[in-house]
């Protein structure tokens, strides 16, 4: 397990003075980016060999969204490793101990010039070890589509989207899902599915339907297919 320690920030913070939702997921984030450099599979290393997780999946399960100053730790490890797909959890637990937070995630281990998965070499498994899975109530892979989906107003992927991997971060296709409801929506379970990475100057289309439980935004590109699929569950 890699594990580090903070406090939340007023940059993370809503007008509440809690932690947002894409704030938890960058902490998440975050934490696996130091887990990698910290192994010495970092950012840079895998630029040079042509190599990049590339996450396919997120459920983020949100107990509580923690205060402006509120002490966290952050905390992952991974639970497998099949092929070229790695799967890795997440925890955010406050100052007692007691989960803020949690979260599956799915990862694609890509070949960066030739776009294919690769698997990963035996050094960088072992680097980075594996411990069991999180007690948590697992949902499928796949996030299903509800019908009668309404089109909202197109936009274009802006330049502070795009990441190291020169396109658009996980975060932000879930930023831009709670931008396109236009409305203020407390998140207690939030899954993605990525199907394909947008790049600076694309143009996205989302589709919005809302169930009883569950709302679900299709962010596509200009021909209808999606970049990335989010559904939030409210309390």
């Amino acid at each position: 397990m890699y594990a580090f320690d903070s406090r939340i920030r007023y940059s993370e913070i809503d007008h509440k003075e809690r932690i947002t939702l894409p704030g938890i997921i960058n902490y998440f984030q975050d934490c696996s980016i130091f887990h990698s450099e910290n192994i010495g599979f970092g950012v840079n290393r895998l630029k040079e060999e042509g190599r990049a997780w590339v996450l396919s999946g997120w459920q983020v399960v949100v107990e509580r969204y923690p205060a402006l100053g509120e002490a966290v730790k952050v905390c992952t490890w991974p639970t497998g490793f099949k092929g070229a797909v790695g799967e890795r959890n997440f925890l955010m637990l406050d100052a007692e101990g007691k989960k803020a937070a949690y979260a599956n995630s799915i990862w694609v281990y890509m070949d960066r010039e030739k776009g294919r998965p690769v698997k990963p070499c035996e050094e960088e498994i072992e680097g980075y070890g594996m411990e069991a899975l999180l007690e948590m109530d697992y949902a499928p892979r796949k996030i299903r589509l509800p019908e009668g989906m309404t089109e909202g107003e197109s936009f274009r992927v802006r330049k502070y989207h795009i990441d190291t991997n020169e396109h658009v971060n996980n975060c932000q296709y879930v930023q831009m899902a709670l931008e396109v409801l236009q409305e203020e929506v407390k998140v207690r379970q939030m899954r993605a599915e990525y199907k394909k990475s947008a790049v600076y100057g694309d143009v996205i289309r989302p589709r919005i339907a809302k169930e009883t439980e569950r709302t679900v935004i299709e962010l596509c590109d200009t021909e209808g297919k999606p970049y990335a699929i989010v559904e939030l569950t409210g309390e």
